[in-house]
């Protein structure tokens, strides 16, 4: 097979488990444990930042006592157990990352989550081995939509930004990827099918699942 394209980089939450509704309920338990209702547009407010930007974001606004490392800490407690019992990755996936090493793609994570919930979650699913770099929002100067954690990411590949493809579920990390220079496929995922028409007008392409890929004739690696 002649391969179009050298590398591969996912973001983590929504697009290769689905986990984007345990990040809610988080959200409105940890507001809970100081008497605040969950705001109505939090999570659009902060889609796209890093898990650093996102604890500054709730210690200013909802003035938060505690320090960043303690919400931080809070936070992978929380999503810990959810992590390991409750999320699933998305359908196709583990085809794909197979599909991939086995024809010798490079393949990273891109995501504003951190690295210790990360690796738990390649680990539950056994797709550590298929994922070459992870780069985390916290290594990076400026979160998603900026281009820099998806730079990173194919530097860390030795890859060329124009030779990678980029999977995306929200509209910033889209328009990080494209910022970046990458060929961009958005993701479905119920938390964000509203935005899904937003999502595609955005990207090159659009899948609902990884199956899709796997099943297309022209596959878009493939140079025919």
């Amino acid at each position: 097979m002649n391969l179009k394209y050298k590398g591969v980089i996912f973001d983590l939450d929504g697009t290769l488990v689905d986990s984007m509704w345990m990040w809610h309920e988080i959200d409105i338990e940890y507001l809970g444990r100081f008497g605040i209702e969950l705001p109505d547009k939090l999570q659009s407010e902060i889609e796209g930042m890093s898990f650093y930007e996102t604890a500054v974001y709730f210690k200013d606004r909802f003035q938060i006592k505690d320090s960043l490392d303690k919400i931080m800490a809070d936070w992978n407690q929380m999503a810990w157990d959810k992590y390991t019992y409750e999320v699933p990755l998305k359908s196709g996936v583990k085809e794909f990352l197979l599909f991939l090493k086995n024809n010798g793609v490079k393949t990273g994570i891109a995501t504003s989550n951190s690295r210790e919930l990360t690796e738990q979650i390649l680990k539950v699913h056994n797709i550590e081995e298929f994922l070459d770099v992870i780069v985390t929002g916290s290594e990076v100067t400026n979160g998603k939509p900026a281009p820099d954690i998806y730079l990173e990411a194919a530097r860390k590949l030795g890859v060329k930004p124009s030779e990678c493809v980029a999977f995306e579920d929200i509209i910033p990390g889209i328009q990080a990827a494209k910022n970046a220079g990458m060929l961009v496929y958005c993701v479905d995922d119920a938390y964000s099918k509203e935005q899904w028409d937003d999502k595609v007008k955005l990207s090159d392409l659009a899948i609902y699942d990884y199956n899709e890929v796997l099943s297309n004739e022209k596959w878009f690696f493939t140079d025919f």
